[in-house]
């Protein structure tokens, strides 16, 4: 999936972008470092910038090699006419951003990265200016929900929306991809780092998300034309089966990974989003109304969400009332070229 992600051809994201990679190595052949390139025109068209984005940034703990692998990204920028750095982030604004600053003692999720803690300071030293911040939160399930699906209620009889009629995977994917997709284009709009997903780049998201859609942890919520209006989307976190698994699916990892499907007491909260005529008609608590009922089926204890910027209040606020804990902080950074 990585490799799909970074080959042109496979990633639709190359409609808008373009890259190139480096792999440091040291005298003797050995790799100790390893970045990409990544400008994103659609987005620099849409903020009126000429950004270069950096971002599958690894390395040793060695300031001549992170130096080196900034050096080659920013003479690439330069020869591309781009006028500032900024990373780690990826193509889109779903591939995973930010060095980890905070929260090390912390098991990532499938959806995040770990680091060292010495990435920040050896980024800083190589002029580097800190920019965005993106925080994750667990999140302790009420053993009492209720209160979410009576307000679900109340909102369903006002505004006559409800939730999208669909028995399994597919027909969510037949009757609501497109939908979900206009969705989330018009509600990250405004976000930093997005740029609005091509067809192409939404039928990758089908393809890697779809499959694996439980549906008791999804709701889509649509109004009396059938109109998807909001959605929500959350995974058994796979953090513990992927350390089990050693890295490998074979011979035994994919056991790991199926019994985290099945048995599991934390789930990871992926995407949320509402359309913008429905943002405050109680849209969120149908959301979680209907995935409070998969939490309560599932004997779900905490939700853990994935990174989101700092000032993204919105998503935030959605488990304000809720005991949430912040566990882990990353950064993205900024370099004038």
């Amino acid at each position: 999936m990585e490799m799909d992600t970074l080959t042109p051809g496979k990633n639709a994201a190359f409609e808008v972008c373009e890259g190139k990679y480096w792999l440091a190595k040291d005298l003797d052949g050995n790799v100790v470092g390893r970045v990409a390139a990544i400008i994103n025109h659609r987005y620099n068209e849409k903020i009126s910038k000429k950004i270069c984005r950096f971002g599958w940034l690894d390395f040793i703990d060695s300031q001549d090699v992170v130096d080196s692998l900034m050096a080659a990204v920013r003479d690439y920028a330069s020869d591309k006419g781009m006028e500032m750095l900024e990373g780690p982030v990826g193509f889109l604004e779903f591939d995973i951003s930010g060095i980890l600053v905070d929260g090390f003692d912390k098991l990532p999720t499938a959806y995040g990265k770990y680091n060292f803690p010495y990435y920040e300071q050896r980024i800083l030293q190589s002029g580097f200016s800190r920019g965005n911040d993106y925080v994750e939160y667990l999140i302790e399930v009420p053993e009492d929900l209720s209160r979410y699906s009576k307000y679900a209620e109340l909102v369903e009889e006002r505004y006559d929306i409800h939730e999208g009629k669909y028995r399994n995977k597919k027909e969510i994917l037949t009757k609501y991809a497109d939908g979900i997709f206009e969705v989330l284009n018009q509600a990250y709009s405004s976000l930093h780092g997005f740029s609005e997903l091509s067809p192409g780049q939404c039928d990758d998201l089908k393809r890697q998300f779809f499959p694996n859609l439980m549906t008791d942890f999804f709701s889509v919520i649509v109004n009396a034309d059938d109109e998807v209006v909001g959605f929500g989307v959350a995974m058994p976190s796979f953090s513990k089966a992927m350390q089990k698994a050693g890295g490998k699916i074979f011979p035994f990892g994919w056991f790991h990974i199926l019994k985290a499907l099945r048995c599991n007491d934390t789930v990871d909260a992926l995407l949320i989003a509402i359309r913008d005529d429905y943002r405050s008609k109680g849209v969120n608590a149908m959301i979680m109304g209907k995935i409070a009922q998969g939490l309560q089926k599932n004997r779900i204890r905490y939700v853990e969400s994935t990174r989101e910027l700092e000032d993204n209040f919105n998503v935030q606020n959605l488990w304000g009332k809720m005991k949430h804990t912040l566990i882990k902080r990353a950064r993205v950074y900024t370099k004038v070229i």
